[in-house]
């Protein structure tokens, strides 16, 4: 086999964003695109020489093809092994699970998680570190400095690698394992939770529904729900992997899985429902009428949490990200236990995880796990769901009002502005920079602003400081505004408005989210002027 060099040049946009890489599938099909990323990849890691590597991804269109291009290219320059999922399929927990588990120096994860897929949807590639989560803003700091600096890359001439058969065989020098992308990851979770009185559950009558959205998830929910847990057959629907997630939009939400929706909230619904995004990593919880929003599901999980086995002990602190709803803050402060605000991004809960400070962490864009993995977990945070019903003997809306009952309800929404022109968002966010000094103490559609800032983190474990991560406000009611511009997107910008009211009145628990939250969506507009900046009289995406 001929390794052979090939020149190439810089290529514009190749900066990693929340995590990793996200383009149209189209431009990651270009010459060299990809390529140039991996060499890259390779160069900000200071080379893969000598080192084993886990591969995965999502199931998405050219995730196939983009597999056979890492283990080329890997081989090229000197990996000493790839463990790569059967079909070049791993969901992204279990692809950080095995990265510790079997102790790799890092591993490629080929997803756009919950964006389309298809010809015309999007492709995304990112680098895990030897702890199992994305790389650091160091280690992108690195990458994205070399694709603006490469000049060529290496990468073996051979015929493709069979991914299809269970087993070891050789690329070049490299040995390439190919395993069961499903089989370590169910063992972890029978490790974690209480399989026996889930097993229970499920004899005694209790139905869900979990929808993997044709997405990477359908897998691993049919093996543990129906195959190992006992779940009716059917149980687990669109269940099998498909390149354009079945010409859908793979985001657990209610306006992507209305399917799923109709259904628990409709006349014969079961008792629980479910649902994973692309690559596996966010979670969609609803019960029979009752919807659970992705920060009351951070905070019912802390609050549960001795519920299930593996932290039966008690948790060691949580952590949520900035625009995630304070409802956890107010369980831990029950708990007596740390909590961390740090900016979006999985990357900045690994230095918390690792040192022993927190247990649970979760991101309000469906996203929650703890330390079993360096990622979030979508199919983890169902079967935990699943272990408090199961140990609580209670259904999901009772354990809601039961909770907002003993903590207060943080009623939430985030109202999403999507494909913005991007220099249009850029100069929203700048108005508000410059109202930051002046807003506190005004009053604004009957709120008055208390405090408003931009969030900057300094990172508790290593000192590393990260700015410009969202723009806050506050009211005296107890009210908050978070606007920040994403980085999942692939074309234009997204303007992400969080919005957030407290409610401690045991008769005001039963409110309609946007009611509650009327004023508070008036003083974001008023401040931020995104009607008429936008040129959006309303979201695109309201959760």
């Amino acid at each position: 086999m001929t390794i052979t060099r090939i020149q190439t040049k810089p290529i514009d946009g190749q900066k990693p964003g929340t995590s990793g890489l996200r383009k149209k599938t189209t431009v990651f099909m270009q010459p060299h695109y990809l390529e140039n990323f991996v060499q890259s990849i390779w160069t900000g890691i200071g080379g893969v020489k000598g080192k084993t590597l886990v591969l995965g991804g999502d199931g998405r269109y050219f995730n196939d093809r983009a597999a056979q291009v890492v283990l080329r290219m890997a081989a090229a320059s000197g990996a000493t092994k790839v463990i790569v999922g059967q079909n070049a399929l791993l969901s992204t927990p279990a692809a950080s699970n095995l990265i510790r588990k079997r102790k790799a120096d890092g591993g490629i994860i080929l997803s756009a998680s919950h964006n389309p897929g298809g010809p015309n949807g999007d492709f995304g590639i990112k680098y895990n570190a030897a702890n199992g989560g994305p790389a650091n803003e160091q280690t992108t700091d690195r990458i994205f400095a070399a694709t603006e600096e490469i000049t060529g890359y290496d990468i073996v001439e051979a015929q493709d690698v069979d991914l299809s058969v269970i087993g070891t065989t050789k690329l070049a020098d490299m040995e390439i394992e190919v395993v069961d992308p499903v089989a370590d990851y169910a063992e972890m979770m029978e490790g974690i939770f209480d399989f026996d009185a889930l097993s229970a559950l499920f004899k005694s009558g209790f139905r869900m529904r979990f929808d993997a959205m044709h997405a990477v998830t359908g897998p691993y929910a049919k093996a543990i729900l129906e195959d190992r847990l006992g779940a009716a057959e059917g149980t687990v629907v669109n269940g099998t992997p498909s390149p354009d997630f079945g010409n859908g939009h793979p985001d657990p939400n209610p306006i992507w899985a209305k399917t799923l929706m109709d259904e628990v909230m409709g006349p014969n619904a079961p008792d629980f429902g479910a649902a994973s995004d692309g690559d596996g990593d966010r979670n969609m919880i609803v019960g029979r009428h009752c919807y659970v929003t992705p920060s009351d599901s951070l905070a019912v999980l802390a609050a549960n949490a001795t519920c299930v086995p593996a932290y039966a002990k008690g948790l060691a602190g949580v952590a949520r990200s900035m625009p995630t709803s304070r409802a956890v803050d107010r369980v831990a402060e029950a708990l007596n236990i740390g909590c961390y605000e740090t900016p979006t991004g999985w990357k900045f809960f690994g230095n918390l995880l690792d040192d022993g400070r927190v247990t649970l962490c979760g991101e309000e864009s469906a996203g929650t796990g703890s330390d079993h993995v360096r990622e979030k977990d979508g199919l983890w945070a169902v079967l935990f769901w699943l272990n408090i019903l199961a140990k609580r003997k209670t259904s999901v809306a009772d354990l809601m009002k039961d909770h907002w009952a003993t903590y207060g309800r943080n009623y939430y929404s985030r109202h999403d502005y999507e494909a913005v022109d991007s220099s249009a968002a850029n100069d929203l966010v700048a108005s508000i920079r410059e109202q930051l000094e002046t807003l506190p103490g005004t009053t604004i559609a009957g709120e008055t602003i208390k405090t408003a800032d931009e969030f900057a983190y300094d990172d508790p474990v290593d000192g590393s400081r990260s700015e410009g991560q969202g723009i806050r406000l506050t009211t005296a009611s107890g009210g908050r505004i978070v606007m920040r511009l994403s980085g999942t997107g692939t074309e234009g910008a997204t303007l992400r408005v969080y919005l957030e009211q407290v409610e401690t009145d045991p008769a005001k628990m039963d409110q309609d989210p946007q009611k509650a939250l009327a004023s508070i969506i008036d003083v974001a507009q008023a401040v931020g002027e995104i009607a008429k900046r936008t040129g959006r009289e309303k979201p695109d995406v309201i959760t």
